[in-house]
């Protein structure tokens, strides 16, 4: 059944974060076929990468460029650096501020943190085997998140959204993992369902994933949208989930 929105947000619009250092070394460790990322910063700290800034800077000149009974009223960000400078960057000509919610942070991958899927099969096999087992949905890699926590988070957040946002357009910069999230809830999906738009669709860095209310409904009126980032000189990057791969 899907949930009801009888108050709340008039929309809510989620952006993944900008093209990072993490991409790029993730994009390195596959063409090399390397088991662990060249990344020396913690999960949190990966930067944005200058393609990054560059979809930022992209995102901002089309968000001045809205009409105001379009723009974001209230946004609010993970705190995790690459997610936190799109924020800051995109927002910037608006003169809005962005919040920041741990709960829009980058799944925990724990012990697998860093490590390609080659580095996962020959570091921890029997982990490899048990994701296998279990679906990548209800996986929980040792000390990490499944996504079925992430969802939690989820969940959670948009209690505070809808209790908070009355009549906002709320803007939430994120990461892929929790933007699929958001879908699951959002729109009541199942493991399988979620899973195929996951093996069908990936996420492009700095795109716009928008929901409208309409009667009681949040309705999905765009989907990993990158219209934004071709009208400006900024490239679009496709970064696919790494079961291990930071910087996502």
């Amino acid at each position: 059944m899907l949930p009801r929105w009888r108050s709340g947000p008039v929309e809510i619009v989620l952006v993944r974060h900008g093209h990072s250092a993490g991409n790029a070394a993730d994009d390195a460790a596959r063409e090399a076929g390397s088991e662990v990322l060249d990344l020396a910063d913690r999960d949190a700290d990966v930067d944005l990468s200058d393609s990054g800034r560059e979809q930022a800077e992209g995102l901002a000149a089309w968000l001045e460029g809205l009409d105001d009974d379009a723009r974001p009223t209230r946004a609010v960000t993970s705190p995790y650096r690459r997610a936190a400078e799109t924020a800051v960057v995109a927002l910037e000509p608006l003169a809005l501020e962005p919040d920041v919610d741990e709960r829009l942070r980058e799944r925990d991958l724990g012990i697998l943190d860093g490590l390609t899927g080659a580095g996962i099969r020959s570091r921890h096999p029997d982990e490899a085997a048990r994701r296998k087992k279990l679906g990548k949905f209800y996986y929980q890699p040792p000390s990490g998140e499944s996504w079925a926590d992430v969802v939690l988070r989820v969940r959670s957040l948009l209690t505070d959204v809808r209790e908070d946002c009355d009549g906002e357009r709320v803007w939430l910069f994120t990461h892929q993992a929790v933007i699929m999230g958001f879908r699951y809830v959002l729109e009541s999906l199942s493991e399988e369902e979620i899973l195929e738009i996951d093996r069908t669709v990936t996420i492009p860095n700095a795109s716009v994933t928008r929901y409208r209310r309409s009667g009681d409904r949040l309705e999905l009126t765009e989907f990993a949208g990158t219209d934004h980032l071709e009208e400006s000189s900024a490239d679009v990057t496709e970064q696919p989930e790494q079961e291990a791969a930071r910087g996502r």
